[in-house]
């Protein structure tokens, strides 16, 4: 099994998952192992494997994601007070799963990296 299966099988609702939303482009859930009081996953239906592998024809999944990411902060009531946005890009990076994913977290203050 590949390790982008697992966000490929939560797409398709064949494993359980807290999904808060799903469209035709992305599948928004809560991550398995938070690392604030919310940690919110989005990706994109289509498999994409990192930030690198974004070009001229799927460039706008990412606009979505930001769009979607923003919309999420609002309705979880964090939006106000701040939270962060991060997509992690191969191994140096910090990326553990080669599909392309973005963190929403907040509900407290998080420490900065620099």
């Amino acid at each position: 099994m590949n390790n982008y299966s697992i966000f490929q099988k939560i797409i398709k609702k064949e494993i359980s998952a807290n999904i808060l939303y799903q469209d035709k482009i992305v599948t928004v859930f809560d991550d398995i192992k938070p690392k604030a009081p919310i940690h919110i996953l989005i990706i994109p239906n289509n498999l994409i494997k990192t930030a690198n592998d974004i070009n001229k024809k799927n460039k706008d999944i990412i606009a979505h994601m930001f769009y979607i990411a923003v919309q999420t902060a609002k309705e979880k009531k964090i939006s106000q007070d701040g939270y962060k946005i991060i997509i992690n890009c191969n191994k140096h990076g910090g990326q553990e799963i080669n599909y392309l994913h973005m963190h929403l977290l907040g509900g407290a203050k998080l420490k900065t990296l620099y």
